[in-house]
């Protein structure tokens, strides 16, 4: 048989022309920082500068906030079919320029083109388009037969998924009739902007949607400015304690989605080829930085050694590579700084006695890079089995019962999703209603659709976004789910407490 040799397929660079620098999007126009100041974006995978960027300070934030609150005004005294015309207009912009936001996001993030490209920009349309179709039947969506908006949302995005989880939160705050002021993270700031000259391009009325750039005092400032009525936040558990604890006692209300330690467990009857796919894609699927990856695989002990040869295999044909690259598996990863994190939980790892295993696989010699990496003999007392890597580690331990499944599973401070991979359908059931994650895949993983919603418990945040769920945040007075309709029975009636049937 003939051996195909590997043969580059590059994305021409030249379908996105990012300027030498970037000012706040305040009020419908682009602006330089209050004092002038400015900080540099890189590309992961050559650490080369893309951009130049403002750094916006508390003057800066409290001019975001105040033209969002005049623009309010008009803004929700708009029927909701005339909101939604705009939100359908973005959403085709987005199609028509997502060739170029796909590249712009890649060179950014350092996330593989066909990620970009086949998983995000889709999602990110998909999400507007969704909300457009809610914003004239809000009064049908379960909150009251005339909800209303709660007033200017100030919104922070993390940067392993910047546009996506910026569609995740403008969508439905606009389709509610809310204005807002977005902070893109430090490291991925363009495709937020790129966002703000959509908007100006679909003819959005100024002041509806502002963006300012910054590293965490920006987002900080943001949290505090008595000018906001409702905080969304996507990222880290640290950050998001200090959010809540910022506005505790205030009366705005908050939604956070922080990290997630997930399980991906395998029975023995599960199909093995897929339920390898279904683990590569949980763990490596964008350098596994995701809050639901599926980074600790939980495998019954019979299949253990099957298993395992098959998803070895399977990691060695990865590739590590230019995110550019139609070919490339696994990207860059997003900075210097998350290099040192992985490095140092993978190490402890090792010296806590875990055993590490990855494919040979030439790095690239500039940039931030992590071969794709597998630790056997894992305890649940190693602090890679109880910490968020973020990146493309993955541990394995057994379980001989389901029930020591569900509970080294549920073993963890984080509750925000599983996967399950077992051919029986009854017991696929009573692992998610035993599982305290808010999102349970059966047979596949990291699966998303907008009319889906996504979010979790404990120290994984509370609220949810998607589909008809994610618009309660954004409305005044909407009330909580009745536990009838949240299948809801607490413990002293018999049932197994708060949200083990909401998925």
């Amino acid at each position: 048989m003939p051996v195909f040799e590997y043969a580059p397929a590059p994305e021409s660079r030249a379908v996105v022309d990012i300027a030498p620098s970037y000012g706040l999007f305040i009020d419908g126009e682009f602006g330089e920082a209050g004092d002038g100041k400015v900080f540099k974006t890189l590309s992961p995978s050559s650490e080369e500068v893309l951009s130049e960027v403002a750094q916006a300070g508390a003057e800066d934030v409290d001019r975001a906030v105040k033209a969002a609150r005049k623009a309010f005004t008009t803004w929700s005294a708009l029927p909701g079919s005339e909101r939604a015309k705009y939100l359908f207009r973005i959403a085709r912009i987005i199609q028509e320029r997502s060739r170029e936001l796909a590249v712009l996001e890649s060179l950014d993030n350092g996330k593989p083109i066909r990620e970009s490209r086949d998983s995000d920009l889709p999602l990110v349309a998909a999400h507007f388009f969704y909300y457009a179709g809610w914003a004239d039947k809000l009064a049908y969506a379960g909150y009251g037969q005339d909800p209303k908006p709660l007033g200017v949302a100030g919104q922070i995005i993390p940067w392993n998924f910047p546009l996506l989880m910026l569609a995740w939160k403008i969508a439905p705050a606009l389709a509610t009739g809310n204005t807002v002021v977005l902070k893109p993270a430090e490291t991925t700031p363009l495709s937020a902007l790129f966002f703000a000259d959509i908007c100006r391009q679909a003819g959005l009325p100024k002041g509806v949607v502002n963006i300012i750039t910054g590293d965490g005092s920006t987002g900080a400032e943001l949290v505090a400015h008595p000018g906001i009525d409702k905080v969304a936040f996507t990222g880290s558990t640290e950050v998001g304690k200090a959010i809540a604890r910022t506005v505790a006692g205030t009366k705005k209300k908050v939604t956070l989605e922080l990290g997630g330690k997930a399980a991906n467990i395998v029975f023995d009857d599960a199909p093995i080829d897929q339920a390898v796919e279904g683990i590569v894609g949980g763990i490596f699927f964008n350098q596994g930085h995701v809050c639901c990856a599926g980074s600790r695989l939980l495998v019954q002990e019979s299949v253990q050694d099957e298993l395992l040869d098959a998803l070895k295999r399977r990691m060695s044909t990865l590739r590590v590579g230019d995110p550019l690259d139609k070919n490339t598996d696994i990207g860059a990863i997003n900075s210097a700084e998350q290099l040192a994190r992985i490095r140092a939980l993978a190490d402890a790892g090792e010296a806590e006695g875990a055993e590490r295993w990855a494919p040979q696989c030439e790095l690239p010699s500039s940039g931030y890079w992590f071969a794709p990496t597998l630790f056997t003999g894992v305890t649940q007392a190693h602090r890679i089995a109880r910490e968020e890597i973020f990146g493309p580690v993955l541990s394995v331990l057994t379980f001989r019962t389901p029930e020591e499944a569900v509970a080294k599973a549920n073993n963890t401070p984080y509750g925000l999703s599983a996967g399950i991979w077992t051919e029986k359908g009854s017991r696929i059931l009573w692992m998610a209603n035993k599982l305290r994650a808010g999102v349970v895949w059966s047979n596949t993983f990291n699966k998303f659709d907008p009319a889906s919603p996504f979010g979790g418990y404990k120290e994984s945040g509370y609220g949810r976004e998607g589909g008809r769920h994610g618009l309660e945040a954004y409305l005044a007075g909407a009330a909580e789910p009745t536990s009838e309709r949240r299948g809801y029975l607490p413990p002293e009636a018999g049932g197994q407490g708060e949200g083990e049937h909401d998925r």
